[in-house]
């Protein structure tokens, strides 16, 4: 349907997992794509993905979003290889997870600035050209874990800095929504990356265990992600500003 038809959909953490799905989706959908990453090989894979199912892509690496100056610089690349932002969607992420007793200070900084911290210097930065889209938006990566404790993977740092995503997402939905910038997010539960497939070859892992008894009997992939930052990215979602939307199934409602 090319429901991005025309649009330039800057996505942050293409190189694999949720971000090169959403980077062939989302050109599949007609969009010239605008991404960046810090791993190279990666990229570059995800730019011949596209390119080979004839879509059209630009990409920026090794891009350390963290980095205000680094990331203002991507922004700027970007629009100079594409013209305009019509999405902005940021997807890169990287936590430390691990038990709350062992976690440390510098593990703590790490997340936010991997996980937080990248939004707003990835998003201040592509603010001004949001706004003279006249017409644009913005998804977040958020988690399930912002929203809830977990016991088989400790992780507070990360669901602390995603429960910082979902809220500043609604503060840039009150922010943009005069000029017509959207701003929602989607928030996952477990999906298959290269890291969790590590845990799902041990069948004893909680991962593992997790996984066979989903209510859907599997985890998440990365298009389940992808097709619904697609909707919150296109014309079909213009009337939704502000939300989070959880990916995970329904595991976590159903008991």
């Amino acid at each position: 349907m090319e429901r991005l038809a025309g649009k330039v959909a800057f996505i942050t953490g293409t190189a694999s997992g949720q971000g090169r799905a959403a980077a062939l989706l989302f050109a599949a959908e007609g969009a010239h794509v605008v991404g960046c990453d810090v791993n190279v090989v990666g990229a570059e894979e995800t730019v011949e993905l596209v390119r080979a199912a004839g879509g059209t892509i630009d990409s920026f690496a090794p891009v350390d979003l963290g980095d205000p100056q680094i990331a203002a610089q991507w922004i700027a690349d970007g629009v100079k290889a594409a013209g305009r932002i019509d999405v902005l969607y940021n997807n890169a992420s990287v936590p430390w997870v691990g038990p709350f007793a062992e976690m440390t200070r510098e593990n703590w900084r790490f997340t936010m600035r991997n996980e937080l911290d990248l939004i707003y210097t990835v998003t201040s930065a592509a603010w001004p050209h949001l706004i003279a889209a006249g017409g644009a938006a913005i998804v977040n990566t958020a988690s399930v874990s912002a929203q809830r404790g977990v016991t088989s993977v400790e992780q507070a740092a990360h669901g602390a800095a995603k429960g910082g995503v979902v809220a500043i997402t609604g503060h840039l939905a009150a922010s943009g929504a005069k000029h017509r910038v959207r701003s929602n997010s989607v928030s996952p539960g477990p999906t298959r990356t290269l890291q969790i497939d590590e845990f799902l070859r041990d069948p004893e892992h909680p991962m593992s265990v997790q996984a066979r008894n989903h209510p859907l009997g599997r985890i998440g992939e990365p298009d389940d992600v992808a097709r619904v930052a697609l909707f919150l990215a296109s014309d079909d979602a213009a009337f939704v500003n502000g939300v989070d939307i959880v990916v995970d199934g329904g595991q976590s409602v159903i008991v």
